[in-house]
């Protein structure tokens, strides 16, 4: 079992930055692929940013590449994602997400086993 509480959500302008963190409680951190989803008000959950176990492969949708970073330490049970030159469009709740799997479907939800409770994000034009 594995526990995921996100953190860093807010209020932003158009243009700036936050940084998101996701805290995983167990031993497990490191053996799980993890994600970031987004879901705003009446559209579907949307992938966002993965990154493998080992933290040496990560993975964009293409909305975000160029300025959104994901990260994790495993040693922090921590996976983070960095959004640079946010947009209007970027206002969400942001969800983290942990898979036992291979990590090949890493950009469909159903592919995730826990999920954190989701942190809101808003970005004012």
């Amino acid at each position: 079992q594995v526990q995921l509480v996100e953190s860093g959500g807010g209020l932003v302008q158009a243009g700036g930055s936050l940084r998101l963190s996701c805290a995983a409680s167990g031993r497990t951190f490191s053996s799980h692929v993890m994600g970031w989803f987004r879901q705003a008000p009446g559209k579907e959950r949307e992938f966002v940013a993965a990154i493998s176990r080992s933290g040496g492969s990560t993975y964009y949708a293409a909305s975000v590449k160029g300025r959104f970073t994901i990260s994790r330490v495993n040693a922090k049970n921590t996976v983070y994602l960095q959004m640079n030159s946010l947009k209007p469009e970027d206002t969400a709740v942001y969800y983290c997400a942990a898979s036992q799997g291979p990590g090949s479907n890493r950009y469909r939800p159903n592919e995730y086993d826990y999920w954190g409770q989701g942190t809101q994000v808003t970005v004012s034009s």
